[in-house]
């Protein structure tokens, strides 16, 4: 009793000391610790929102993109309101980006074409394939338009995307004094840590990404106007790979060649493989896929392979609207210009819109045959050809198929209707106009509108504004613009007009 007695004193004594190594020890281990697993929980992460619906996958599902490109999600809705003078009209969708409707009647958050990824701590949103593939159709001005996915974007105007973002860092409102209160008058709710952290440096880090590009894509300013519904698909790819932009070969810029529609893959690929692109220069699907996707930010290392895969397996067998279900068809008519086609066009674009067969579908007419614009056929060089083999070296699904060709490929004419206007570069506004002479087609035309001519089979495009709308003029004598070509007895210039009214009324079927 005595023993424990006399323990007491020294064990009150030495109390202090346990004290003072539990406070040091919890402000220099524990404390530290305890801030790295928040800042951890807060900062660390991937997680892209993903969806049930491979639609709706489609139209807002992430390909990675935003990993490097995103943009944060408060600043991307600042921004139209920011720096309005460098857009055409009101918000993105002035560039021709879609927008769907909220149950409440409000537009959603984002436009169709766009992804969003929670990335190092923050909401960031970019393109993703649906940005290029996905647009509208109305049957009448006063009609509602309807969205169709897989088409190509004939509204979006890319360019002009492009040179918004450049010209808006450049600005000196693209700063935390301009950007927090516009995120704050369209409620945008952030907490401490995001008002005064992450959103100036974020801010600040945007700034000098964008115009750090825009540094590297001078070149886009110097070219003439691409329009909605075109892109200049590989000068963009020469700069991934650091080619001396300013020193290349003149006859390689002004290149713009239209989107693509994207339905019926696996018969570009079953039971043979087709040259893809417009100049062919790629058979294999799964790679045209992965160098497309350069074009919504992505890179090798942060490409997000599994979600493309969801895309690539829904437009193995995404099927086109059919013009029936908007307009109708003379079948007698169109019944007379079955055997038109099939003796001027199967051959080379395939039985229908739904069988591709044909001897020369899906290889490479030679330039000097099809005498359309070159240069789209330019601007994809050998070297580029070579540079792109280095892609995803050391991955399983290193590029091997890319080649350098001399001619256009013979695409087979699935929804047909729904990819006006024509040729690869967009220079014949309709189907009609594609069977007259190059002399006779028209000079100059609007592109952008969405209302529809049944007749003409191609979009509205001598309206030269509507809806608010301003719309672009293609100019067919600007450099990458020709009209030329594809006309002469084989393409079908020279039947009689009773013949050119029943081929086209034929082709309302594909």
């Amino acid at each position: 009793m005595n023993e424990e007695f006399e323990s007491s004193p020294g064990e009150q004594k030495s109390s202090p000391w346990k004290r003072r190594f539990l406070i040091l020890f919890a402000l220099t281990v524990g404390l530290p610790a305890f801030i790295g697993l928040v800042m951890l929980q807060r900062f660390g992460g991937d997680e892209p929102v993903d969806y049930a619906s491979p639609t709706e996958h489609f139209k807002y599902g992430s390909t990675g993109g935003e990993r490097e490109m995103g943009f944060p999600y408060w600043i991307w809705r600042a921004l139209p309101e920011v720096c309005p003078q460098y857009l055409p009209g009101k918000g993105y969708q002035s560039l021709g980006m879609v927008y769907e409707k909220n149950p409440d009647g409000s537009d959603r958050d984002v436009p169709v074409g766009t992804s969003k990824r929670r990335f190092q701590g923050i909401d960031r949103v970019f393109v993703n394939c649906a940005a290029c593939h996905v647009s509208t159709v109305r049957t009448a001005p006063e009609k509602p338009a309807t969205i169709v996915l897989g088409m190509p974007a004939a509204t979006f105007n890319m360019k002009g995307f492009e040179e918004f973002f450049f010209k808006c860092a450049a600005d000196p409102k693209f700063s935390k004094e301009y950007i927090l209160p516009e995120i704050a008058r369209q409620g945008g709710e952030l907490d401490l840590l995001d008002r005064y952290l992450v959103y100036p440096i974020a801010i600040a880090i945007m700034r000098d990404r964008v115009l750090a590009l825009a540094g590297r894509f001078d070149w886009v300013f110097k070219q003439h106007e691409w329009g909605p519904g075109r892109v200049d698909t590989f000068n963009s790819a020469k700069v991934i790979f650091n080619f001396p932009m300013s020193h290349l070969d003149p006859r390689e810029f002004d290149a713009p060649a239209d989107f693509p529609s994207i339905w019926r893959q696996r018969q570009r690929k079953e039971p043979k493989e087709m040259q893809l692109h417009w100049d062919g220069n790629n058979t294999t699907v799964e790679e045209r896929n992965k160098s497309a996707a350069f074009g919504t930010g992505t890179t090798p290392p942060t490409i997000d392979i599994q979600r493309i895969k969801r895309v690539e397996a829904w437009i193995m067998d995404a099927q086109p609207p059919a013009f029936s279900d908007f307009f109708a068809i003379d079948r007698s008519i169109a019944a007379q210009g079955a055997p038109i086609y099939q003796k001027y066009c199967a051959a080379c674009h395939g039985v229908s819109g739904s069988d591709f067969t044909g001897e020369y579908v899906g290889t490479v007419e030679p330039l000097a045959r099809i005498g359309t614009d070159r240069r789209r056929l330019d601007s994809y060089t050998y070297t580029l050809a070579v540079n792109q083999a280095t892609l995803y070296a050391g991955y399983p699904w290193r590029f091997t198929h890319f080649q350098k060709t001399h001619g256009y490929a013979n695409m087979p004419l699935d929804g047909l209707w729904l990819r006006a206007p024509y040729l690869h570069n967009g220079s014949v506004p309709s189907l009609r106009d594609l069977l007259e002479p190059a002399a006779k087609r028209p000079k100059a035309f609007y592109r952008g509108y969405d209302v529809y001519d049944p007749v003409k089979v191609g979009f509205v495009s001598t309206v030269a504004q509507a809806d608010g709308k301003k719309f672009f003029r293609l100019d067919t004598s600007v450099p990458g613009n020709g009209n030329g070509g594809h006309e002469g007895k084989a393409y079908g210039t020279e039947l009689s007009a009773a013949e050119k009214t029943a081929l086209v009324e034929f082709l309302k079927t594909f």
